[in-house]
């Protein structure tokens, strides 16, 4: 059996014969920690300058126009980023942020979006991969339109209280599809299953 992490590597990747399972992600719960202090977008990227186009780094300049961009992860201080801190201090310098912004052109769904939902903050992300469906409109708000996400990470900087409360939408989101219960609770079947 030949397991995947998303729906979309699934449909994609072309596995022959070989019966495949999807196990979706699951993170351990960072707890809510937004504050949404800053009127800033947080975006995690690790190695955003060679990865540039695949990670969405390109787009950034595009979007830094409108709110001020705080880029973290490995290698983000190359191309003017924050830095890449501890797990424990990412989390809550992003929960700072007022919005996640994920502009992933081509990871199946990256754990960062995840992490940011859990902390209970709104994502605006880039319709692509597994990202649309991991991300209720509730939420926040997914688009290939560059300017309309533009426009919606302008909107939520600006509205405090509505980021708050998709927030709190993506915190439960995340909770109930990509909690560890769920995901272990996934894992025992599939291993029941390989060993009878």
């Amino acid at each position: 059996i030949l397991v995947h992490v998303t729906h979309f590597n699934d449909l994609f990747w072309d596995s022959g014969v070989t019966p495949t399972r999807v196990v979706e992600h699951g993170v351990v719960d960072p707890g809510y920690r937004y504050s949404g202090e800053l009127p800033h977008a947080a975006v995690v990227i690790n190695e955003a300058r060679r990865r540039a186009r695949v990670t969405g780094t390109d787009l950034l300049p595009r979007l830094n126009g409108h709110v001020p961009i705080d880029l973290f992860g490995m290698d983000a201080a190359a191309v003017g980023g924050v830095g890449d801190p501890p797990q424990h201090e990412l989390h809550r310098e992003m929960a700072r942020r007022r919005v996640y912004l994920h502009p992933i052109r081509w990871t199946s769904l990256g754990l960062s979006l995840i992490e940011a939902m859990h902390l209970g903050m709104p994502v605006v992300a880039l319709a692509t991969t597994e990202a649309p469906d991991a991300v209720p409109p509730q939420a926040g708000f997914v688009s290939t339109n560059v300017e309309a996400l533009a426009a919606e990470v302008r909107r939520l900087v600006a509205d405090r209280e509505e980021a708050q409360k998709r927030g709190r939408a993506a915190r439960d989101a995340a909770l109930e599809r990509y909690g560890l219960d769920r995901f272990l609770a996934d894992w025992d079947s599939v291993l029941e299953e390989v060993v009878t």
